[in-house]
């Protein structure tokens, strides 16, 4: 990185952002996320994971400032140190899962989560799928609103609403979580290493129908969903070091 980085400011639709847009482009200029040194996302948790869908690709570290309403992937939004907080930033690289679904009507769609695949029931009855962990049935059956594989850097979010584990950054494990499981009344999912390649089956598509959602990219009517880590893209977030993002995952578990 050179000794003044370039910097790609990209900003959410809110008043609050768009005038943090206006007001730190004008301070240290403004150029294409392909051109950049590094990607300063303005906005909440929502927002940060549209830019690493929208530019993980370009393999720039991203610096996050929250101006939304979470801010879990999100540094304190601060106008005047800019410089020196990106220099003094500690990286987090974070490999996300890829999604490839089958659909009924014969389509194969892929996409990435940073924070979490998530299957769910379409109607108002349970959803009935089985599971495979590398080839090998695990579950023959699970009865339940859904199942989520869920990454170290989403494990604080949907899953843990789920009651699912909180994973340690860095920790190459997933969390396999049930959503409102009715049978096995009584498990509680799984923690998987993360290049473990996880299959979903939906036994009865047609009087039960499945979604799936990568992030937040939802693909309906599925029959068959495969997830694992990928094993090419990976993107490096910068966290200020007094808050970095291991520790906001550890705070989160000793939390009152």
């Amino acid at each position: 990185m050179s000794m003044t980085p370039r910097i790609a400011f990209l900003a959410s639709q809110t008043g609050d952002a768009q005038d943090a847009l206006a007001a730190l482009s004008a301070r240290h200029g403004q150029c294409e996320p392909a051109d950049a040194d590094v990607l300063c996302a303005l906005g909440g948790d929502g927002f940060m994971l549209q830019t690493l869908h929208r530019h993980g690709s370009l393999g720039r570290p991203v610096f996050g400032m929250k101006l939304g309403t979470v801010g879990f992937l999100m540094n304190q939004h601060r106008e005047d140190d800019l410089l020196e907080r990106i220099r003094a930033a500690e990286p987090a690289v974070l490999r996300p899962l890829e999604m490839v679904a089958q659909t009924e009507s014969g389509a194969t769609v892929g996409s990435l989560a940073y924070n979490e695949v998530s299957l769910l029931r379409q109607t108002r009855q349970a959803a009935h799928l089985s599971i495979e962990l590398n080839g090998k049935p695990r579950l023959d059956e699970l009865i339940a609103d859904g199942v989520m594989v869920a990454t170290a850097a989403g494990s604080t979010a949907y899953n843990y609403s789920a009651h699912g584990p909180i994973l340690p950054l860095g920790a190459s494990v997933v969390a396999l979580t049930p959503i409102a499981a009715f049978r096995p009344r009584r498990w509680r999912g799984a923690l998987l290493k993360a290049d473990t390649e996880v299959r979903f089956r939906v036994l009865d598509p047609y009087k039960r129908p499945v979604s799936a959602t990568a992030d937040s990219h939802e693909v309906r009517d599925v029959v068959e969903v495969m997830i694992r880590e990928s094993r090419e893209r990976t993107v490096t977030m910068l966290f200020d070091p007094e808050h970095n993002l291991e520790e906001r995952i550890l705070s989160e578990q000793f939390e009152a």
